[in-house]
C-alpha cells in the first residue's frame, strides 16, 4: 500500500504558519515564512495533524494524495 504523499505549492503559500503550528513535525517555514515540507510522506504517527494542517490552509497550498482513498 503506498502512503498518502503531500504536496506544497510555496508560491501560492501567503506564510501564514498554520501548518507549521499544526504539525511541526512535518512543516517548517524558510526565512521569508514559506512552507517547507520535512515529510511528503509522513509517518502514520503524524498523518492527522499533517491532514489537519493541509485543512487549516488559508491559501490551499497544501494538498494531501492519498491512494488509499482513491486520490491520485
Amino acid at each position: 500500500m503506498t502512503a498518502p504523499r503531500l504536496t506544497a505549492d510555496r508560491d501560492r503559500c501567503i506564510g501564514a504558519g498554520m501548518c507549521a503550528m499544526t504539525a511541526p513535525e512535518v512543516f517548517d517555514q524558510d526565512d521569508d515564512g514559506l512552507v517547507l515540507l520535512l515529510h511528503p510522506e509522513p509517518p502514520a504517527d503524524h498523518r492527522t495533524a499533517a491532514r489537519l494542517a493541509v485543512g487549516l490552509c488559508p491559501s490551499a497550498a497544501l494538498a494531501l494524495h492519498d491512494p488509499a482513498a482513491g486520490d491520485p
